[in-house]
């Protein structure tokens, strides 16, 4: 009886011999060489400012070889992850919107923020000395603008509206087109228009910050603080997110994440060379956060907008 124990635990490291079977691939010799991809900064071709030390970093974070792709816009960036040729991408919030309605393949990592808490902007309808009461009266005043091509004071004030069902198209015999996004401001200043479509940025939290929004611009055009009122706000469209294919080994994120969140404290240097536009870091974000950008490339899609 005393050397059961004994014989049991034999038993036991022979029945773990049978068992424990080859062992799995590591993720690492399964991908080869983990492929980042960029799109090209205007007039720079396919250089990447300090290749070398972004390649060395991610290297480390890995512990694989790391190549860097160049795509010469999002959408052969798009079609690059979505038909696996790179694991990781770095996207407008737009574009990643548009990877993910490409191939649900994608999900995001981390997205930059500002120094100041900063995590992207809203669409804010502005009225001045309160001519403006609501939505619901746009159709009797005059509500300026900007270009189609001003994200926060055009597409995302449309496709924002658009998602809260309020009907609202481009061509719009209430909206006054300006040329620029300073005509439109001036048009609300001269008392021209009735209210504005601009943005502000938004914090962590998602409350507007006035610095360096429509609001602030207004008031360092002389326009006093008192003298305008917020009537609607968008979503939050998040700064664009570095995104990863969807089915990449939980432990490649894993890496990634604490990679890229610790990056701004621990090597300031790689992190202004990877993110030259917001300073205050990365955080996690959750697909969710991307929300008001899906919205937005599903209005760009459909007919509204077209118009």
């Amino acid at each position: 009886m005393k050397a059961a124990p004994k014989a049991l635990a034999v038993l036991m490291l022979v029945h773990g011999a049978f068992w424990c079977g080859p062992a799995q691939a590591d993720w690492r010799e399964d991908i080869g060489t983990f492929r980042i991809g960029v799109v090209a900064e205007p007039g720079a071709g396919n250089t990447v400012p300090g290749l070398a030390q972004l390649t060395q970093a991610f290297t480390n974070a890995l512990g694989m070889k790391v190549e860097f792709v160049v795509a010469r816009d999002y959408a052969a960036l798009i079609e690059a992850q979505a038909n696996a040729r790179i694991e990781y991408a770095i996207y407008s919030a737009t574009a990643y919107a548009t990877a993910l309605q490409r191939c649900g393949c994608v999900e995001p990592l981390v997205a930059p923020v500002d120094s100041d808490g900063a995590t992207g902007i809203r669409s804010v309808l502005l009225t001045r000395d309160g001519k403006l009461s609501g939505l619901a009266a746009m159709e009797t005043h005059r509500i300026a603008m900007p270009p189609s091509d001003s994200v926060g004071g055009s597409l995302l004030p449309l496709a924002g509206l658009a998602a809260e069902h309020v009907k609202i198209a481009e061509d719009s015999p209430f909206l006054i087109h300006a040329v620029t996004a300073s005509a439109a401001e001036a048009m609300l200043f001269d008392g021209k228009a009735d209210a504005l479509f601009g943005w502000v940025r938004a914090a962590a939290d998602g409350q507007p910050l006035l610095s360096g929004g429509t609001q602030a611009r207004l008031e360092a055009a002389g326009l006093s603080p008192s003298a305008f009122q917020i009537v609607w706000t968008s979503g939050v469209l998040r700064y664009g997110p570095h995104a990863v294919r969807s089915d990449l080994d939980p432990e490649a994120k894993r890496r990634l994440t604490v990679f890229l969140t610790n990056l701004k404290s621990t090597t300031p240097d790689v992190y202004d060379l990877l993110e030259s536009k917001h300073s205050g870091g990365f955080l996690t974000v959750a697909p969710k956060d991307y929300a008001m950008a899906e919205a937005t490339v599903r209005f760009v899609s459909t007919d509204g907008g077209q118009q």
